[in-house]
C-alpha cells in the first residue's frame, strides 16, 4: 500500500497542495486527473524521488518498492539501435547473461562459496521480476499489443505510438509493486490507444495514471484521484460514476447554496433596520440586538457552501474570425506527395470549404503534421489557399508556435497586444491568473502549453484554423470547452486528432490516410468504424443519450429548477448503468 498523508507543497510563485491525503492498495488502477497545471506530474515525482523535495505531511511507502515508469516526454534514443524483443528484455537478458557468466567461472575457480552468494543474490534478482517465463511473457504482451509482427524489428522503425506501447511493455514486464505512468496515451492512433487500453486492463499489480483520455477513463480505472484547487478527493469506482457524483453534488449544493444566499440576505435588511434603530435610540438593548445579528451573520458566512469539486476551472476558448467569407473553396491539394525515406502520401487531392470542419486521421508515422505543416507554409504549388483566406496553425511541438523562453506578457506583446491591462484581461479568460502573467511559458506544464496556443491562435482571428492534436495534454473539461468553440467557431478547420469524442462532437466528416492516400469518409461511417473496433454494443447510442441528458440538466441548474434537475440525474443513472 502508498499512504499519502495531510501532504502540502509550493512552488516560490505557487502553492500546489494543502494537507492532501490518500492511499493506493494492491489491485487498484487508479486515474489521476485534474485541471492542467494543478501539480499532477510533481506530485508523481514526489512518490518517485521523495528525497528531493521539501514538502510537509507523510509519504509511507516501503523502501524497497519498485516502481515502473512512463514519462510524456520520452523520445527512442535512436543511436542506440536494438530489436523490439532485445529492447523489452534488457533486463531480463542482463542477468541471463550475469547467471551464465558466473557458471562459467565457477567451471575453473578454486572457491566458489563467494561465486554461489553472488549466483544466488542475481537469480532472486531474475526471479523477482518473473525471468523464468520472460520470453513467454514478452510474446503474451506483445500480442495483446498487436505489435508480435514487431517483434525482430529495429526499435528505429516503429513509430512514436509503437515506441510508447513498447516501453508500456517494458515496464510491465519488470514486475514493478507500483505502476507509473503520465499521460501515456499522447498523440496515440486509435489502434494503439486500444492496444494501450488492453494492456492497462492485463496488469494485476498497482497503477497509478495521469490521463485526460475519456476512452481509457471509461474503460481502465477502478479508482479516481481528482486534484482541484490545491485539494484531493478520492472516488473508489469508475470515472463514469465519478462524474454521475460530481453532478449529483453540484445539483445538491447549488440548491443549498441559493439557500444560504437568501438567508444571508435576510440577515442583511434586519442588520440595516437594526442599525437605523441603534443610531437613533440610545438603549443598550438596541446595540445588543445588532450585535447579535451580526454574529448570525458571521456564522451564516463562515458555514457558506463551498464546493472546490464543482466550480471547475475551465477556460472560456472563442475561436472567431474577422474576416467572415461566403461559402466558398478556402484551401483546395492537389496531386500532393510527401516522402522522407520512404514515400507517406502520394498524389493526394482534397479540397475544403470555408465553413467546413475537418479531422484528418489515420496511423501514427503516415504524414499527417508534415501535410499540415506544408499547408500552413503554403509553398508548394500542389497546395493553394483562397486569397481571402487567413491562416492559423496550432502545432503538437509547443516550441514551433510558442517561444518558451518568453514570458506570457512577452508572447503576447509579440502577438500584437498593446496593453498590459489588454493581455491580463485576455489571458484570464483561458485560466491564467495574474500572478503567472511574468511566468516563462517553459515553466508551464503540457496542458497550459496548449491552451496558451489555443489563446494565441485565437487572437488572430483567422479563418482557416489548422490544428495539430489540439486536445494533447487537456484536461477533460478543457477538451470540452475547446469541442464547445469549434462548434461556435464559423471558419475552416482541419484538425489532426486521435481523440474520438472531439471529432465525433464537432466535425463535419474525415479525410483519412490509409495506402499513402486520403480518401473522405462521412461520420457515419467514421462512427460505424469506430464502433467496430473499439466500443460494446450500443455503447455510441447511450453516450449519445446521456450527453442530451447532462445538456438538459445544465440548463435546469441554469434556471434554479432543482426538481427537474434530480429528476434527469436519475434519468442519467440509469443511462450510465448501462454502460
Amino acid at each position: 500500500m502508498i499512504k499519502v498523508d495531510n501532504l502540502s507543497y509550493s512552488f516560490p510563485q505557487k502553492d500546489l497542495y494543502n494537507k492532501i491525503s490518500f492511499t493506493l492498495e494492491d489491485g487498484q488502477h487508479c486515474a489521476f486527473i485534474g485541471t492542467s497545471g494543478s501539480g499532477k506530474s510533481t506530485l508523481i515525482n514526489i512518490i518517485m524521488n521523495p528525497e528531493g523535495y521539501m514538502f510537509d505531511g507523510k509519504l509511507e511507502m516501503d523502501q524497497n518498492c519498485r516502481i515502473g515508469y512512463v514519462s510524456q516526454f520520452s523520445r527512442l534514443d535512436k543511436t542506440k539501435d536494438t530489436t523490439v524483443f532485445q529492447y523489452i528484455g534488457e533486463e531480463f537478458i542482463k542477468l541471463q547473461n550475469e547467471l551464465t557468466a558466473i557458471c562459467t567461472e565457477m567451471e575453473t575457480a578454486s572457491d566458489i562459496d563467494l561465486l554461489l552468494e553472488k549466483y544466488q543474490q542475481v537469480l532472486d534478482a531474475f526471479n523477482a521480476i518473473g525471468g523464468d517465463n520472460f520470453e513467454s511473457n514478452i510474446n503474451k504482451k506483445l500480442n495483446l499489443a498487436n505489435l508480435i509482427k514487431h517483434k525482430d524489428l529495429m526499435m528505429s522503425e516503429l513509430s512514436g505510438g509503437e515506441f510508447k506501447l513498447v516501453q508500456v511493455i517494458k515496464e510491465m514486464l519488470n514486475s514493478p509493486d507500483l505502476m507509473i505512468m503520465d499521460e501515456p496515451d499522447v498523440f496515440l492512433d486509435f489502434e494503439n490507444l486500444n492496444s494501450l487500453k488492453n494492456l492497462i486492463n492485463s496488469h494485476k499489480g498497482i497503477m497509478l495514471i495521469i490521463t485526460h483520455n475519456r476512452y481509457l477513463l471509461n474503460h481502465c480505472f477502478n479508482k479516481i484521484i481528482h486534484l482541484e484547487n490545491m485539494e484531493l478527493q478520492e472516488f473508489d469506482g469508475r470515472y463514469i460514476d465519478y462524474n454521475l457524483s460530481l453532478l449529483q453534488t453540484k445539483i445538491e449544493l447549488q440548491e443549498l447554496a441559493i439557500a444560504d444566499n437568501e438567508e444571508i440576505a435576510r440577515n442583511e435588511i434586519l442588520i440595516n433596520k437594526l442599525r437605523t434603530i441603534a443610531t437613533n435610540h440610545a438603549e443598550a438593548s438596541k446595540g445588543k440586538s445588532l450585535k447579535a445579528r451580526v454574529k448570525i451573520q458571521e456564522r451564516l458566512e463562515a458555514r457558506r457552501i463551498k464546493a472546490p469539486f464543482v466550480d471547475i476551472k475551465q477556460p472560456d476558448i472563442n475561436l472567431v474570425t474577422d474576416n467572415e467569407i461566403e461559402e466558398t473553396i478556402a484551401l483546395k491539394v492537389n496531386n500532393h506527395s510527401i516522402s522522407f525515406d520512404e514515400m507517406l502520401l502520394e498524389n493526394v487531392d482534397f479540397e475544403i470549404k470555408s465553413t467546413d470542419k475537418v479531422a484528418l486521421i489515420g496511423p501514427n508515422g503516415t504524414g499527417k503534421t508534415t501535410l499540415l505543416r506544408e499547408i500552413f507554409k503554403n509553398n508548394c504549388n500542389s497546395i493553394e489557399i483562397n486569397c481571402d483566406v487567413e491562416v492559423a496553425y496550432l502545432s503538437q511541438l509547443h516550441g514551433e508556435i510558442l517561444n518558451e523562453s518568453n514570458t506570457i506578457l512577452e508572447e503576447f506583446f509579440a502577438a500584437g497586444f498593446k496593453t498590459y491591462e489588454d493581455i491580463k484581461l485576455y489571458i484570464s479568460n483561458y485560466g491564467f491568473d495574474e500572478e503567472v502573467i511574468e511566468q516563462k511559458i517553459e515553466s508551464l506544464s503540457g496542458g497550459e502549453k496548449n491552451i496558451l496556443q489555443l489563446a494565441k491562435v485565437a487572437a488572430g482571428k483567422a479563418n482557416l484554423l489548422l490544428l495539430d492534436e489540439p486536445t494533447s495534454h487537456l484536461d477533460t473539461y478543457s477538451q470540452i470547452a475547446l469541442e464547445k468553440a469549434i462548434e461556435n467557431y464559423n471558419g475552416a478547420i482541419l484538425m489532426i486528432s486521435h481523440d474520438y469524442y472531439s471529432i465525433t462532437n464537432c466535425m463535419d466528416y474525415v479525410l483519412i490516410i490509409k495506402d499513402k492516400t486520403i480518401r473522405k469518409m462521412s461520420m457515419r461511417k467514421f462512427r460505424k468504424m469506430i464502433y467496430a473496433s473499439h466500443f460494446d454494443k450500443d455503447y455510441l447510442e447511450i453516450e449519445q443519450k446521456k450527453k442530451a441528458v447532462e445538456t438538459k440538466i445544465e440548463l435546469a441548474l441554469k434556471d434554479a429548477n432543482f426538481e427537474a434537475a434530480k429528476k434527469l440525474s436519475e434519468e442519467l443513472e440509469e443511462l450510465i448503468k448501462l454502460l
